[in-house]
C-alpha cells in the first residue's frame, strides 16, 4: 500500500506510519489504536487517517453525504452510537464507520455489524471495559546502576546503538574493570580479553552481551508491561467475563504481571524487600544505635560508685575529661555492653543476614570513647554492600521475570485491541437494541426504498413512543400532510435508515429495502423566502441534480418556501420531471402537492400522512403516508369540524344551523 496514495496523508504523516509493526494491517482494519501509537499522531487523526485508508481500499470517493442536512443527520447518528461506547477508542474507531455507495465496503461493515448485534452488552462486560485503553509506548528506558565495559572504540559504538538503556564505559585494563565495579552495582565486560580476571565486585564477560539485550537489561521488556500493567489486567477481566477466545495463558499473563510494580520493578519478593529496606535505612539505623550506645553510657555514668558525684563526673566525661582512661579504668565493660547493644540494633533494625551482620559489627570500634560515635567507611561499606546485593537480586529476578513475559507482548496487544473492538461491537449491539433495528436488505435493482415499521432515532422521545411508520417510495413522490402531522419526521426517518444502512449497520425499522444509492440529498425547510441570488443559487444546484441524478436519493421539505407559491409549484414540478427522467428517487415534502400535480407533466405520486381529525383541539394523525392520497390540510380539518358542530345543533333543536361553515368545506373539494 502507497501509504501518500491514502487521503489525508503526506510525507511526513507517511513517514511516522513507516514507523509501525504492520502499518498495512492497522490502516486495512481500521486499528485506530495502533495508528496512533505512531510518532506524532493523536487518536482523533488516527480515526481519520483510518477512514482514508479504507475509501482508499474500496476506490470511494468519500461523497454520499451531498448536503449539509445529510451531514447532520449522519453526525446525529454517529453520536447516538458514540453515545453507547465505555472507551474513547470505541468512540473514535466509530469514526472510520461512514456511508458509502460501494457495494465492498457496505458487505465489509454488514458482516461485521451481524456479529456485533449478536452480541449481549451485559453490564458486567461494560463495567469491566471501563479500564481498558489501548496501549502505550513506555518511556525512555534508563538503568544507572549497571554497565557497559569494553576496551575498543568500535565495540564501544555498536554497544551504545544496541543497548542505549545502559551507560558504556571504556576501559583500558583490569585496572579499570575494578574501578568500574566499585561505582557501579553490575559491570557487563563485552571483551573476552577478561576472561579468569578476577576482579572485585559483581563483574561479569558477556562476550554476546550485545545479541542478547533482553538478558542485559530485562527493563526493556519489563517497561512496556508495567506502563500497561492495568490496561493489559483489564483486558484479560474483560477476555473471562466475555468468554473471548485468547491465544495466550491468561493465568501466566496476570501472574507475570502480579509480580511486576508499576515503576517495572519486582513485586512481592520478600528477600528483595528486605534488602531495599536494609539499603534505604542505614543511616537510620546507625543514628538510632548511636543514641542506644550513649544513652547506656550515660546512665552507666551516672549510676557509677565513685569518689565524686555521679552527675559531676558526667559533666567532666562530656567535656573530654580524661574520657578513655576514665572509660577503661571504670567503665570498660558497660562501654562494650553499650557498643554490642548499638550492633544488635543494626543488625535488628535492618534484619540483616549472617554475613551482612559481620560488616555491621564494624561500625562501632571496640576501644572506650565518649561519645560513641560510627566509623563512617564501615558504613559506606555495609551501604554499599546492601545496595549492591539489593541490585544483584533485583537484577536476576527482572531477567527471570522478563524471560516468563518475553513472549506474551504481541498476545498482550491483541488481548487489549480485541477488547477494545469488543467496546465498538457492543456499543452498535446497544443501538440496535434500543432502537429495535434490523439488518436492512441494500440491492443494485430500481425499488427506491421500502420500510416497514420505522422509528426515528433523531426524535427526543422514548423509543417505545414513537409511532411506527410504513413508507415505500419508486421513483419520485410528493408529500403531503398537516402541520405538525410528522412530514419532516419521516424524511429524517429516511435519511437515517439510508445513512445507517450505507454505513452497513443496522437500522430502525423492523424491516428496511432500498437500493445501494449513490449519494444522498436531504435539503431542510428554508427559513423565509430566498433573495434573487440565493434563489438563483438554490435553482442551479437543482439543475446540476436533474442532471446528474441517476443513482441519487433526494429528500427536500418544503422546497416552496424559496418563493412565490405559485412560481415555486412550477419550479418544483420541473425539478421532479427531469428527476424522474433521470432514474432519480426522491421525496419533496410540499403543502403545494395539488398544484405541483397539475404542474407536473407526468403522473406524479402524491403520498399522504392523513390527520383522522381533532381530538380536544390536537391532531390525531396516522403517522404512516397513504398512497396515493392527497392529505387535508388543518385548515380543511377545522372547517369540517365547525360544519359538524353547526349540523349537530340543528340536529339537536339547539339552534339554527350556520350554512357558511358548509359552504366553506365545498371548497375544499
Amino acid at each position: 500500500m502507497d501509504l501518500e496514495s491514502i487521503p489525508g496523508v503526506g510525507e511526513k504523516t507517511a513517514r511516522s506510519l513507516s514507523a509501525l509493526d504492520d502499518p498495512e494491517r492497522a490502516l486495512r482494519t481500521g486499528d485506530v489504536a495502533a495508528i496512533a501509537s505512531a510518532p506524532g499522531i493523536s487518536q482523533g487523526r488516527a480515526a481519520r487517517i483510518a477512514r482514508g485508508a479504507i475509501r482508499y481500499e474500496h476506490d470511494d470517493p468519500g461523497e454520499f453525504l451531498a448536503t449539509d442536512r445529510a451531514r447532520e443527520v449522519y453526525r446525529s447518528l454517529l453520536e447516538l452510537l458514540k453515545d453507547r461506547t465505555v472507551t474513547d477508542y470505541a468512540a473514535q474507531r466509530l469514526e472510520t464507520l461512514y456511508p458509502s455507495s460501494r457495494r465492498s465496503r457496505i458487505e465489509e461493515v454488514q458482516a461485521f455489524a451481524e456479529a456485533a448485534i449478536a452480541r449481549e452488552p451485559d453490564p458486567e462486560v461494560l463495567e469491566a471495559l471501563e479500564g481498558v485503553e489501548p496501549l502505550r509506548q513506555p518511556d525512555d528506558v534508563r538503568v544507572r546502576e549497571r554497565c557497559l565495559a569494553t576496551t575498543d572504540a568500535e565495540r564501544y559504538a555498536e554497544a551504545r546503538e544496541a543497548i542505549p538503556e545502559l551507560p558504556v564505559e571504556v576501559v583500558e585494563d583490569a585496572q579499570g574493570l575494578a574501578e568500574l565495579a566499585r561505582g557501579y552495582a553490575t559491570v557487563i565486560a563485552l571483551d573476552e580479553s577478561f576472561a579468569g580476571i578476577a576482579v572485585e565486585g559483581d563483574v561479569r564477560v558477556e562476550p554476546d552481551a550485545l545479541e542478547n539485550p533482553a538478558e542485559v537489561v530485562p527493563e526493556r521488556s519489563l517497561a512496556f508491561f508495567a506502563r500497561n500493567r492495568d490496561r493489559i489486567r483489564a483486558a484479560i477481566e474483560v477476555h473471562r467475563v466475555v468468554e473471548l477466545d485468547a491465544d495466550c495463558d491468561l493465568a501466566a499473563l496476570e501472574d507475570g504481571l502480579s509480580r511486576l510494580a508499576a515503576d517495572g520493578t519486582v513485586a512481592g519478593d520478600a528477600e528483595l524487600d528486605r534488602l531495599t529496606a536494609a539499603a534505604d535505612d542505614v543511616d537510620a539505623a546507625v543514628g538510632t544505635a548511636e543514641t542506644v550506645a550513649n544513652d547506656h553510657l550515660r546512665k552507666a555514668i551516672r549510676e557509677q560508685d565513685v569518689t565524686i558525684e555521679g552527675s559531676d563526673l558526667l559533666s567532666l566525661v562530656e567535656r573530654g575529661a580524661g574520657v578513655d582512661s576514665l572509660l577503661s579504668r571504670e567503665l570498660a565493660d558497660e562501654h562494650a555492653a553499650a557498643v554490642e547493644a548499638a550492633r544488635e540494633h543494626v543488625i535488628d533494625a535492618l534484619a540483616l543476614e549472617p554475613g551482612e551482620a559481620e560488616l555491621a559489627r564494624r561500625l562501632f570500634a571496640d576501644e572506650p570513647t565518649f561519645p560513641v560515635e560510627r566509623d563512617e567507611d564501615a558504613v559506606a561499606r555495609l551501604r554499599t554492600e546492601l545496595t549492591a546485593a539489593k541490585e544483584r537480586r533485583a537484577s536476576r529476578l527482572k531477567r527471570e521475570l522478563a524471560a516468563d513475559l518475553a513472549g506474551q507482548r504481541e498476545a498482550a496487544r491483541r488481548l487489549v485491541r480485541d477488547a477494545l473492538e469488543l467496546d465498538v461491537e457492543l456499543a452498535v449491539a446497544r443501538f440496535a437494541d434500543e432502537f429495535a433495528c434490523t439488518m436492512p436488505t441494500v440491492g443494485d435493482d430500481d425499488v427506491g426504498f421500502a420500510i416497514e415499521g420505522g422509528r426515528s432515532p433523531l426524535l427526543d422521545e422514548p423509543v417505545e413512543a414513537i409511532d411506527p411508520v410504513d413508507y415505500e417510495v419508486s421513483g419520485v413522490a410528493l408529500l403531503s400532510g398537516v402541520n405538525s402531522g410528522g412530514k419532516t419526521s419521516t424524511l429524517d426517518l429516511v435519511a437515517s435508515i439510508v445513512v445507517l444502512a450505507h454505513m452497513g449497520l443496522p437500522v430502525p425499522a423492523a424491516d428496511a429495502r432500498l437500493r445501494r444509492f449513490d449519494d444522498l440529498h436531504y435539503h431542510a425547510k428554508t427559513q423565509g423566502t430566498l433573495d434573487a441570488g440565493a434563489f438563483e443559487s438554490t435553482v442551479r444546484e437543482f439543475a446540476d441534480l436533474a442532471r446528474s441524478g441517476e443513482g441519487s436519493l433526494v429528500l427536500v421539505d418544503e422546497l416552496e418556501s424559496i418563493t412565490e407559491p405559485g412560481a415555486s409549484a412550477k419550479i418544483i414540478a420541473g425539478i421532479l420531471e427531469a428527476l424522474s427522467e433521470n432514474g432519480a428517487t426522491a421525496v419533496f415534502v410540499s403543502h403545494l402537492a395539488g398544484e405541483i400535480r397539475e404542474t407536473a407533466g407526468f403522473d406524479v405520486t402524491v403520498d399522504g400522512i392523513q390527520a383522522v381529525g381533532l381530538v380536544d383541539g390536537e391532531l390525531e394523525v396516522e403517522r404512516s403516508p397513504v398512497k396515493d392520497r392527497l392529505a387535508r390540510s388543518t385548515p380543511e380539518l377545522i372547517v369540517e369540524k365547525l360544519a359538524d358542530e353547526s349540523d349537530h345543533r340543528r340536529e339537536s333543536d339547539l339552534g339554527p344551523g350556520d350554512s357558511f361553515y358548509a359552504r366553506l368545506l365545498e371548497k375544499f373539494d
